[in-house]
């Protein structure tokens, strides 16, 4: 069947959540190869930086034992079983990467190795603050911007932020599935901006944002993700 509302992508992007995290490890090789695999058209993931200056994946960014620290006052070999960015990046896909990214130093960094791989049109930075993200726009003419937030942190309303994005070349918002209406992808659709549907887990959420336009979508279940977004084709 065909979608109520069109996307402005030739059709939406399926974001393994974390990687295939239902069915592996999440965060872990094994977990975006299965993702890939199964048919994801997208990674998703969170990356933090440490002392020295590498990038790794990791929900948190903490390391899990006592004295519990953050991935910047650690150096790599200390998250040694951590995947780093380079290793994702090395995966023969050209999927696009959303990659979260809480602490503002660590895009720089991002970027360059991207770069370094000829891969920064497959990044998707996201941030929740519309002015950090406004400064990311200079890193590199090729990489996307994403603002991940949610409806109540939008003081003034969709409209609004859709003309801040627009006008601050943000590519697209990302907000959680439940969250979406047919007359917000709408919206955001009228300022050429993307709708991200984020945490659609079970086949009816899929369905209904797929269904309402929505540009991107991503959960834990990639197999799900690819079997609704089938009868859509």
């Amino acid at each position: 069947m065909t979608t109520r509302l069109p996307p402005l992508l030739d059709e939406a992007i399926l974001f393994a959540h974390r990687g295939a995290r239902a069915n592996a490890v999440e965060h872990s090789r094994e977990a975006f190869e299965l993702a890939l695999r199964l048919g994801a058209t997208g990674l998703q993931a969170d990356a933090w930086s440490t002392a020295d200056d590498q990038v790794v994946l990791d929900r948190t960014g903490l390391v899990r034992r006592l004295p519990r620290r953050r991935a910047i006052d650690v150096n790599r070999s200390d998250v040694a079983a951590w995947l780093s960015l380079d290793e994702l990046l090395a995966l023969p896909t050209d999927a696009p990467l959303w990659l979260g990214v809480a602490e503002t130093g660590t895009a720089r960094a991002i970027v360059d190795l991207a770069q370094d791989a000829e891969a920064a049109d497959r990044l998707w930075l996201a941030h929740a603050d519309l002015e950090v993200l406004a400064e990311w726009r200079d890193l590199s003419p090729a990489i996307h911007l994403v603002n991940a937030t949610t409806s109540s942190s939008l003081p003034f309303g969709a409209e609004r932020r859709a003309a801040e994005l627009a006008a601050a070349r943000v590519d697209a918002i990302a907000l959680p599935e439940s969250e979406w209406s047919g007359g917000q992808v709408t919206l955001f659709h009228r300022f050429e901006v993307l709708a991200f549907a984020d945490g659609a887990h079970y086949e009816r959420q899929i369905a209904r944002v797929i269904d309402m336009g929505v540009d991107a979508v991503s959960g834990d279940h990639v197999e799900r993700l690819v079997a609704v977004a089938a009868t859509f084709a």
